[in-house]
């Protein structure tokens, strides 16, 4: 009886009483990784949209290349108005069928052609592709920098907001003069440029990734996730050699092209072929009812596509050239990475190791100094802006190395950084 008369109380309890839901709040998007965002771009990119539907197009030529000629009906008649037993009679009525039969294999010629144009688009989009992957995770990586640079920016001028701040504190006890403090008070002026110039250029760096990745109408909310620290590689350069000549989709497309003009050559021979016309036919002249039939033949004294089969050996003769220019150019592509990669590496352990280190250390003892009179305001100001300069052109140098390992990754079509 109780629980009926709790649950007619809760049935008949005026809402404000019942608990509510709070309505759910959607938060800021989660940051996306580099592999979300190429993938998100394989999706929205229209440019490689636009290069799937041009392969869609080119495939469908190989419906027109296999379709066989139509044939032709005729149907005639003579005298049909004229009266019986009128002397230029009698009536005449004829109907028949002819076709062109195609000789040399030309069907099977056009077909092929067809079939290698479309291999051949196919390689040139993954080539597409490719490219746009590389401009992807260039532009991820330096908005990867513009973060770690606006983070740099940040600390360092609230770090130095709080030298200033010390400053004042020495200026009000009559440890150093007014000019002493505005010239480290003028410093603050190139921390916050530096700050707004980090800010600038992440912003920047995002609407470029948005733009690559499909958004058309950018936004602040957009965010992505990575570091500039990419993994040791351990591969070497005669396996990237490797790797590129049996991976490079450019070299594949010009591989193809051979292939296309192969097939062209054969289908300008099977060009020059006579193509015969047959007929059968069926007559009646009054009442006489005959069958009958012909057959043309082009007789191809003077033109056999000479031309044609000229410049199709000329032009295989050519794209295999072009083949063997586009191999050296994928060894030399790969080879000039490799050697980017080299010193961008070197130049970046240096900092890494020694100079950056060595900048913070220098500059938190000329700080210590100058705080107990034991330098000049000189040199604790060169040891300041030579530390923001090291700690900049360290994380450039890092950003470089990853810019380096990404070409050297699409030099040789093979996935080095993950």
């Amino acid at each position: 009886m109780r629980r009926i008369f709790v649950f007619l109380f809760l049935i008949g309890a005026p809402a404000a009483v019942l608990p509510q839901a709070s309505p759910s709040v959607p938060g800021p998007p989660a940051p996306l990784t580099l592999a979300q965002v190429l993938d998100l771009a394989h999706r929205a990119n229209p440019t490689l949209l636009a290069a799937a539907e041009h392969l869609s197009a080119v495939r469908a030529q190989e419906i027109t290349a296999g379709l066989r000629q139509n044939p032709t009906g005729i149907v005639g008649g003579q005298m049909l108005t004229l009266p019986a037993g009128n002397p230029n009679g009698p009536d005449f009525i004829n109907a028949g069928v002819q076709r062109l039969f195609e000789r040399g294999n030309k069907r099977g010629a056009r077909l092929d052609t067809a079939r290698s144009t479309t291999t051949l688009t196919g390689f040139q989009l993954d080539d597409q592709r490719r490219q746009t992957d590389l401009a992807i995770r260039q532009a991820f990586s330096r908005m990867v920098y513009a973060q770690d640079a606006l983070a740099i920016s940040r600390d360092n001028l609230e770090g130095y907001r709080k030298t200033v701040g010390l400053m004042k504190v020495r200026l009000d006890a009559g440890d150093i003069d007014q000019t002493d403090f505005d010239r480290v008070e003028l410093q603050l002026a190139g921390f916050e440029s530096d700050l707004d110039n980090a800010e600038l250029t992440l912003r920047q760096g995002s609407i470029a990734l948005q733009t690559l990745v499909g958004i058309a109408a950018p936004n602040d909310s957009f965010a992505i996730a990575g570091t500039l620290d990419p993994p040791p590689i351990t591969v070497t350069l005669d396996a990237l050699r490797s790797a590129a000549l049996a991976n490079r989709p450019d070299l594949k497309a010009a591989q193809a092209q051979v292939d296309v003009n192969a097939a062209t050559v054969k289908l300008a021979i099977a060009n020059g072929t006579a193509d015969p016309t047959i007929e059968g036919e069926y007559e009646r002249s009054g009442s006489a009812n005959t069958f009958g039939g012909n057959i043309n033949i082009p007789l191809r004294l003077f033109d056999r596509n000479q031309g044609e089969k000229e410049r199709a050996r000329y032009e295989l003769e050519s794209s295999r050239l072009a083949l063997t220019a586009a191999q050296n150019q994928v060894l030399s592509d790969v080879d000039s990475a490799w050697a980017g990669y080299l010193s961008a590496q070197s130049q970046s352990e240096r900092y890494r190791s020694k100079y950056l280190a060595e900048a913070a250390h220098v500059r938190d003892n000329l700080e210590f100094s100058y705080r107990n009179g034991n330098t000049t305001l000189l040199d604790y100001l060169s040891a300041l802006s030579d530390y923001r300069q090291v700690n900049l052109a360290s994380l450039n140098a890092r950003l470089q190395l990853l810019l380096a390992l990404e070409q050297l990754s699409y030099a040789a079509h093979t996935e080095i950084v993950p």
